[in-house]
């Protein structure tokens, strides 16, 4: 690979309340110009994380919610965005208080993802929470949500069975696995 595409022009082509589209013109070094389209973080984005609680070495606590681009019910991790003026720690604690009733006083970031590289400039912190103590903060969740054990040696039926098809949440549970297991 060459050096990076030159950005001859960027412009927002569309807003939303929660996504911004961004045109951007590009060369790239053999002289080829396209226009991509990508979504792109609002001003007002400090990023998001997403948390991987674990009762113990073998047990972590997922939640089911609604998803509504999907429109069902799903297990996943919990996962939020992190607020003006907070840490990734500190955004991944509460965030777990509020969707888990728990806190963590074991608490470290364990890699990023981002969701879909060619299109969104988002990136996601994936951080470990170990050592739980119960606490319940409110969220902005408009119902209660279920929090289900389940052991990471039961990864394929959790992915098999269609009630977890999030990438990022199973990329993650995938890596804590392998991650713990090397400790």
């Amino acid at each position: 690979m060459s050096e990076k595409p030159k950005i001859l022009n960027r412009k927002i082509v569309a807003q939303s309340r929660l996504f911004k589209i961004e045109a951007l013109d590009l060369e790239f070094s053999n002289g080829a110009t396209r226009r991509y389209e990508r979504l792109v973080r609002g001003s007002g984005s400090n990023g998001a994380v997403l948390i991987i609680p674990m009762l113990d070495n073998e047990t972590v606590l997922l939640i089911r919610e609604y998803s509504g681009g999907v429109d069902r019910y799903e297990l996943g991790l919990a996962k939020g965005k992190i607020d003006k003026g907070e840490g990734v720690l500190q955004a991944a604690n509460r965030e777990l208080k509020e969707e888990v009733g728990y806190g963590a006083h074991t608490i470290q970031k364990i890699g990023s993802f981002s969701i879909a590289p060619s299109y969104m400039e988002h990136m996601t912190e994936i951080i470990l929470a170990e050592d739980l103590y119960p606490e319940k903060l409110p969220g902005d969740e408009p119902e209660e949500l279920q929090v289900v054990p389940w052991k990471l040696d039961n990864l394929t039926e959790l992915v098999n069975n269609g009630q977890c098809t999030e990438a990022r949440s199973i990329a993650a549970l995938y890596m804590v696995r392998d991650y713990l297991q090397q400790r």
